[in-house]
């Protein structure tokens, strides 16, 4: 370190309506350093509940400056002077009876350590940042957690070692699964998101990084700048472990790994339907395998940094933390009266990025998820490029497309169902099952394996393809689905493992040969979705050799994990061999 670790807490009770404290240093249990947070509390004498979050975006910079067209378009009553990205505003919530303990994560901002995100240390110190939270002379010993996105995967991670102290969690589009949601779908590596999150947001921010108070980027480091050498030796680089390491099995990926059925304290789980490729698989299946008596879950649209503020969602979150950290329960939440499932229903076109044209999509409460009265449906893939209830009679025959297919040149084929005679609800898991196979090109290597790219399209009456808010405010199809055919072993005595939902290990010991001209019937998870199919609407399942239109930020296209060398050749889809189809939920 450049410096001796300072001791610098400053409190500030005179310029805002709220006492504010910056950089209490709080020690680790382990010794292995400290944690800083910034503590805003009301102007009480009395003991009050304690809102905690933990993450590597910087606590002392203002969300106008990490987002400025984001914190324009925020919910006045949730902007202030203390404003953070994707965490609850101090100003708000400290006028709600509520302290606001918001931590730079180890490694990060003013905390002193290793920066590693997302692992097994960071969790544990998150650990020990709820538990001082508890035990604070002004904490009335309750703490909940709340936050978006990152502030919302780390939930799940240190609910599940059970902090004294906690007492409820709203992880709000916050994956619970680091492999499968984020960082591999399906096998493959999604590493144009991991390279723009970490060098925007979490590497800038990094402790001891030099400049960050000239690029308006929050305050220097109080102990002062380290070396390059110095930073390089103190961060696990992302962008580097997450092509390095391919399996659930390796050390990196095992030392994230956790029980959700150890988490047993309230949680409201809230689910994007826009998320398609990140956050949404995770809200389901947090909120599915969480051991907690009382867990919800809920279903929004729109963009994944706006509806976290939203008048009607801050009354529900508050809603929920005052029945678990105050004791003041409205609606039935510690009762279990409260609808266990609510849901958005994408009816009709709203456009995307129009948050006031998707609040009128009707909702609707359900008892259970998946919905216990869905018909979970075949529909066959026909050689003409169809989609339709019967099982085809096929002869033998194939259809081919380019592997390695490219955001910029995609290779794809899309089967259309028929239009659809009335208006029909689909909500719930999709499988593809699909009979598969790959070919050399002449000339080129022998390819060794297959990625297929499932998407699942809405067409209306019109024969416009509705589009949907993404995560980033771009326009997003129903849902997508991935599979690397050489993981396409599925653990079918799993527990977790479904008719909807395929469980596979994703272990280096279940790597499978993929050989030319050799077909394999396989299961495509595709993330669920919601929509209601008007009459005369049709759905498009599209299969691809890559990422195509819906996928934004979140490519899959490094040259390493997808390399020409073993994947270059012809991919084929083979009928008459056996059944290809995609089961959707139908609700009636």
């Amino acid at each position: 370190m450049p410096n001796e670790i300072k001791d610098i807490t400053t409190k500030d009770e005179t310029s805002f309506p709220y006492i504010y404290e910056q950089n209490v240093s709080i020690s680790l249990k382990d010794q292995s350093g400290l944690v800083r947070c910034n503590v805003y509390r009301p102007k009480t004498s009395d003991k009050v509940p304690v809102l905690v979050t933990y993450g590597p975006y910087g606590k002392d910079i203002p969300y106008k400056d990490f987002h400025p067209q984001s914190f324009s378009e925020v919910n006045p009553e949730q902007r202030s002077e203390h404003s953070a990205w994707e965490t609850p505003d101090p100003k708000y919530w400290t006028t709600q009876g509520y302290a606001v303990v918001r931590a730079d994560e180890r490694g990060t901002g003013q905390s002193v350590g290793k920066l590693d995100t997302m692992s097994r240390g960071t969790s544990e110190a998150f650990f020990d940042v709820v538990e001082w939270a508890a035990e604070q002379p002004w904490s009335s010993g309750k703490v909940g957690l709340l936050g978006i996105s990152y502030f919302a995967g780390s939930q799940w991670r240190v609910a599940a070692r059970q902090p004294k102290g906690l007492a409820c969690m709203i992880p709000w589009e916050g994956m619970s699964d680091y492999y499968r949601d984020r960082c591999r779908h399906g096998g493959i590596l999604s590493n144009a998101f991991i390279k723009f999150w970490w060098d925007r947001q979490v590497v800038s921010n990094q402790y001891g990084l030099g400049g960050r108070a000239a690029r308006n980027w929050g305050p220097d480091t109080i102990e002062g700048d380290l070396s390059e050498e110095e930073l390089v030796q103190n961060r696990q680089d992302q962008t580097i472990d997450n092509v390095e390491n391919k399996f659930r099995d390796d050390l990196y990926y095992a030392s994230k790994e956790y029980s959700l059925s150890d988490i047993q304290v309230p949680l409201l789980s809230v689910a994007n339907w826009g998320g398609i490729l990140l956050h949404l698989r995770g809200n389901v299946e947090g909120w599915t395998h969480a051991g907690s008596e009382f867990k919800y879950l809920r279903f929004i649209t729109g963009r994944h940094d706006l509806p976290f503020y939203y008048a009607e969602e801050v009354e529900i979150q508050r809603s929920f933390l005052d029945a678990f950290l105050k004791g003041e329960d409205r609606e039935g939440w510690s009762t279990g009266k409260a609808p266990k499932v609510d849901m958005v229903l994408r009816k009709g076109d709203a456009g995307f990025n129009n948050a006031e044209a998707e609040k009128l999509f009707p909702r609707r409460i359900e008892h259970e998820w998946p919905i216990a009265r869905t018909q979970y449906t075949k529909f066959y893939l026909t050689s003409q490029r169809e989609l339709i209830t019967h099982a085809p009679a096929e002869r033998p025959s194939k259809i081919s497309y380019q592997a390695l297919g490219t955001m910029a040149n995609p290779q794809l084929v899309q089967f259309v169902t028929p239009a659809f005679e009335k208006e029909t609800e689909i909500t719930g898991h999709i499988v593809a099952h699909l009979n598969v196979s790959m070919s050399a090109i002449p000339g080129a290597p022998t390819p060794q394996d297959l990625d297929l790219f499932i998407t699942l399209r809405y067409i209306s009456p019109e024969g416009k393809e509705v589009f949907y808010t993404g995560t980033a405010g771009d326009p997003v199809p129903l849902c997508k689905g991935w599979l690397r055919a050489s993981m396409r072993k599925v653990d079918e005595q799993n527990t977790r493992n479904r008719p909807w939902l395929p469980h596979r290990n994703y272990y280096s010991t279940d790597v499978q040969p993929v050989l030319p001209g050799e077909v394999y019937p396989v299961d495509v998870e595709v993330w669920p979705t919601n929509v209601v199919v008007e009459k005369g609407g049709k759905i498009i399942l599209e299969i691809s050799s890559g990422d195509t239109q819906g996928c934004g930020i979140f490519q899959h296209n490094s040259p390493v994990d997808r390399s020409v060398e073993r994947f270059q050749g012809q991919n084929h889809i083979h009928f008459g061999l056996g059944d290809n189809y995609v089961t959707l939920p139908i609700i009636p």
